[in-house]
């Protein structure tokens, strides 16, 4: 800028450099640098080019004289900034308390905020020592408020409850006076296996908690991150730390954490309730079908069968059955139809029913009082009022012995009773009077109950997952319209989204509708002689084979051969050595006592030893001077899921950041999802049973980018969506990248999905396994002769009127998702096949039509996409084929029932990997920076090139562990500086 030179050109020499240097630096960053280091060398080269000046000069600038001060104040006077004051840090404390704390204490946000604050205030900030003991100040001053506030709103009897909770200082007593008292201990257990003697436990514990008399709303104008926070550290404190606290905090934290723990037990009882629901008719099922296959041998032929019996009786109508039919059809074969037709048609589901009834009536029954008395069923819908009635019915007569309820009462049964069920409730008496069957009646109610708990039209109070579902919509959602949409970058016009969507949809089909007569690798198949609507299928030709990449071998010994046997855990230590992830991990602690290379060794010991499943005792005898407890101490304070997933994505920005373009290519914009089944201790409600991959255990969803680098991990039960999961890693991965694109199989995609995806601004890609019966929607009504080549695979019309309808509750949905104010399974829920007649539902089902035809248009037409595709899936093959090599311990299984415990064993288990990634990037790196390696590589070579090799690793032996031996990995680092810089 003009007046910018003016200014500039009255310095002179060095001073000249550095001030222009400083004046750039404080233009974006509004504030000073506070070492030379700190201000890129490409920047210094780039403004001393503009100079016409030597940059090696700006070496020789004062950094602690008169001029830098002079230059300072100068700089501070142009832009209409101010040095900050002893009363400007007692109005940033206040203002962090009032306006920042409230909603998060993580140190790096806080940080943003004061730095973003002072700028627009004009103040210069101080130094980072002195913003640093500020923020300390303030969190010291917020807590000490809200420790006070909370303490004062508590009454004396849940005080007294809170210490009688916290007396036992044994931590499992089972002793016959203890056993029905409920220890610190057991109130912060998970729930154990599916079953009645678990279900009492948590009301139990339920139970104990509401004694406490805490109030419902105690927390409600707290950020849920600040009390997860105390949750936390109330958890991974015994019950002497909790006792040295003063009476405000061990009370606020004891009220913190059992409040929360009310939500969390509600929550367990819910999805046991589910569970044990679903049993009753799986196991019921299942023992019919036994039965059947050991009884039953299935009549084949059976239309063939009827036409010779008929023919038979017509030719013969007045012959005897054993003389005309049993020639053509065996005694034993109409035995056998009648035993398949008994065990397949009402009877079957009769007997079926019968075996539900024992089992409910006899067994699981005696969990339903306790549970309707403890829970509160409620729905905003009043269409499932009546099963909200009929739960009330079933309480008012649950001690009653009566076949039958009474004539007097109203009995509600639509809604309730499904048609298939309703003769087996609904009995007639010999005078012919209609009667409900009170078990019968039961049973169904409870079946619909699950159903609507499912898809959350019937809700809890109190509960999280399965709360009432406004509220996990953005309450202000109608004051910031117009930023929610602009966030989403869809129109406020509904019109303008339809018209849009309308022409790419039309411009895609017709693309199509001309290039497919010339697609060699895609067919259109119809039916027989049937050309009409809807009666073709799709066939695609497989792949032509790529060319074999002919160096990778040689590239893999010669890694082999310069870094031979490498130990896994020194990857881990020499990845924290250059990343410094482990500063990110955070004590749950009100303070810290360790030293910052002691806590640096134990938590790469630790990390270890839950990263490769082979557990922190069996580490604990390696060679490297830590004990047991000691490793157990950090485990309990320092590593949890929050610190997990924050060095994660520190080590995945490295990979990033230190890739060279020349031989990984451009920063990529994509990433494939996939899960991976792991077995798992199964006396917990995470673990299931997987019916494709057979035998108990959980799964890890994972979301690895090109060159097998994972950004997000989650883990989840067998049934779980997995399109739940994939939208929660795209919107939660916390790394620099920016997902554009995501790969799926199957099972990771539906139309809500593409309809979520599409509003929330990414594409959905998946490899549909069933291609052969996918159809395609046409744009608008009146286009029945359109797009002629395509018209075997056409279907129906897409409904514009109902997504028009339906557009702005859609983009609310969306944003809860891109907000993040509920869980992502919770929100997508209420979109599942047993709540179809969702108006909300129906339109994203059609909007997902629309983007799912768009994209099979694009799918058909291009074998690049189908490639690219079926590439991205196979990196997150190649990544699922490590887990077992690295997470070895205990014969790749997570041992353990605590679901934080199985959640920390994955987490860890991805940083281990992305470790390996790291540094396998480092040494490919080192190896083809050698002239003789570039010459040598093909593009074929660069296109098969993956990071995640391992057999030059060792990941067993004795634990061995020395801080200050590097692995030699020769790179081109200022090479690689310099890239960053630009």
């Amino acid at each position: 800028m003009p007046d910018e030179q003016e200014l500039i050109q009255l310095k002179r020499g060095n001073t000249k450099l550095g001030f222009a240097v400083m004046f750039k630096f404080f233009e974006y960053e509004a504030r000073f640098p506070h070492t030379k280091s700190e201000i890129p060398k490409t920047v210094i080269e780039y403004i001393a080019k503009q100079l016409e000046m030597n940059p090696d000069i700006f070496s020789e600038y004062d950094w602690t004289g008169r001029t830098i001060t002079y230059h300072r104040s100068e700089i501070r006077a142009y832009f209409g900034f101010r040095e900050a004051t002893l009363q400007d840090v007692d109005l940033m404390t206040e203002w962090l308390c009032k306006h920042v704390l409230h909603h998060s204490h993580e140190f790096n946000h806080v940080e943003d905020k004061l730095y973003q604050q002072y700028r627009e205030l004009k103040i210069e900030p101080p130094t980072p020592d002195r913003v640093e003991r500020l923020i300390r100040s303030a969190t010291y001053s917020y807590e000490d408020q809200f420790f006070t506030t909370i303490f004062q709103r508590l009454s004396k009897q849940t005080c007294e409850g809170l210490d009688r909770l916290i007396n036992q200082l044994e931590k499992d007593d089972d002793s016959p006076e203890t056993k029905e008292i409920l220890t610190f201990y057991k109130l912060k257990s998970d729930p154990g296996r599916i079953g009645l003697e678990t279900v009492f436990k948590e009301l139990h514990k339920l139970q104990t908690i509401k004694e406490l008399q805490l109030p419902y709303d105690l927390f409600n104008d707290i950020s849920p991150k600040i009390l997860k926070k105390y949750r936390k550290r109330t958890a991974t404190e015994d019950i002497r730390e909790l006792r040295r606290h003063s009476p405000q905090i061990r009370y606020t934290l004891l009220s913190a954490f059992f409040w929360l723990r009310r939500a969390e037990i509600t929550d367990g009882l819910i999805e046991l309730l589910i569970q044990i629901i679903h049993r009753i008719n799986v196991r019921a099922e299942r023992k019919v079908d036994k039965e059947l296959i050991h009884n039953l041998r299935k009549v084949n032929g059976k239309n063939n069968l009827l036409f010779q019996m008929a023919e038979q009786a017509l030719d013969n109508p007045d012959g005897i059955i054993r003389d005309v039919l049993y020639p053509v059809i065996s005694e034993e074969t109409l035995k056998d139809l009648v035993k398949e037709f008994k065990h397949t048609g009402p009877a079957y589901k009769q007997k079926v029913y019968t075996i539900i009834r024992s089992s409910y009536s006899s067994h699981y029954r005696r969990m339903v009082p306790c549970i309707l008395d403890m829970l509160e069923f409620c729905s905003n819908n009043e269409v499932h009022h009546p099963v909200i009635e009929a739960l009330e019915l079933i309480k008012k007569y649950i001690n009653s012995n009566t076949h039958f309820f009474p004539k007097s009462d109203q009995i509600p049964l639509d809604g309730v009773i499904r048609p298939s069920w309703r003769y087996l409730v609904v009995e007639q008496e010999i005078s012919g009077e209609e009667r409900i069957n009170r078990i019968n009646y039961e049973i169904s109610t409870l079946q619909v109950l699950r159903d609507k708990l499912r898809c959350k039209e019937i809700w809890v109070p109190g509960s999280e997952r399965y709360r009432n579902p406004d509220e996990d919509l953005p309450q202000d959602f109608e004051q910031h319209r117009e930023e929610n949409y602009k966030a989403l970058k869809k129109p406020i016009n509904p019109d303008d989204f339809i018209t849009n969507l309308k022409e790419e949809m039309t411009k895609t089909l017709n693309k199509l509708d001309q290039e497919i007569p010339k697609n060699n690798k895609v067919r259109i198949l119809t039916k027989g002689k049937e050309n009409g609507n809807g009666n073709g299928r799709i066939s695609i030709s497989p792949f032509d084979p790529v060319p074999e990449p002919v160096n990778l071998s040689r590239l893999k010994t010669e890694i082999m051969k310069r870094w031979p046997m490498t130990s896994l855990l020194d990857i881990l230590k020499e990845t924290d050595l250059r990343v410094n992830f482990t500063d990110l991990f955070k004590t749950a602690a009100s303070r810290e006592v360790i030293s910052k290379d002691l806590l640096q060794k134990r938590l790469i010991l630790c990390l270890y030893g839950l990263g490769t499943n082979a557990g922190l005792k069996r580490v604990s005898n390696g060679e490297h001077g830590e004990k047991y407890k000691d490793l157990l101490y950090i485990r309990r304070k320092y590593i949890d899921k929050d610190n997990l997933r924050n060095a994660i994505a520190e080590i995945v920005n490295a990979i990033l950041r230190n890739k060279m373009t020349d031989i990984w290519g451009e920063g990529t914009t994509s990433c494939a999802s996939d899960s991976k089944k792991f077995g798992a201790w199964d006396q917990n409600l995470m673990t299931e049973w997987h019916i494709r991959y057979r035998g108990r255990g959980v799964m890890i969803y994972w979301h690895v980018a090109k060159h097998s680098t994972c950004i997000y991990s989650q883990l989840k039960s067998c049934s779980s969506s997995e399109v739940a999961s994939m939208i929660e890693g795209v919107l939660k991965h916390c790394t620099s990248m920016e997902v554009e694109k995501n790969y799926v199989d199957s099972h990771g995609q539906s139309e809500v999905a593409f309809a979520f995806c599409h509003l929330l601004g990414f594409q959905l890609m998946p490899r549909l396994k069933a291609i052969k019966s996918q159809k395609l929607y046409r744009p608008d009504s009146g286009m029945s002769d359109a797009f002629p080549n395509l018209q075997p695979i056409l279907t129906r019309p897409i409904n514009w009127e109902l997504i028009r309808q339906q557009y702005d509750q859609m983009i609310k949905y969306a944003t809860a998702l891109r907000l993040g104010t509920a869980e992502t399974e919770s929100i997508l829920k209420r979109f599942t096949r047993s709540n179809l007649k969702h108006p909300t539902y129906q339109a994203l089902s059609e909007l997902g039509k629309v983007i799912k035809t768009i994209f099979l248009c694009n799918y058909l037409g291009s074998e690049d996409i189908r490639r690219e595709i079926n590439e991205g899936l196979n990196v997150v093959e190649n990544w699922n084929s490590a887990n077992g090599f690295i997470f070895y311990g205990k014969g790749g299984e997570i041992s353990t029932n605590r679901l934080e415990d199985q959640e920390v064993a994955v987490l860890s288990l991805h940083l281990l990997q992305n470790c390996l990634v790291y540094i396998n990037t480092l040494m490919i790196q080192s190896v083809l920076s050698e002239k003789k390696w570039q010459d040598m590589m093909t593009p074929e070579d660069l296109r098969a090139l993956s990071p995640l090799i391992y057999s030059h690793i060792n990941p067993y032996g004795i634990f061995k562990l020395d801080m200050m031996e590097r692995i030699p990995i020769e790179e081109r680092q200022s090479e690689i500086e310099n890239t960053l810089q630009i």
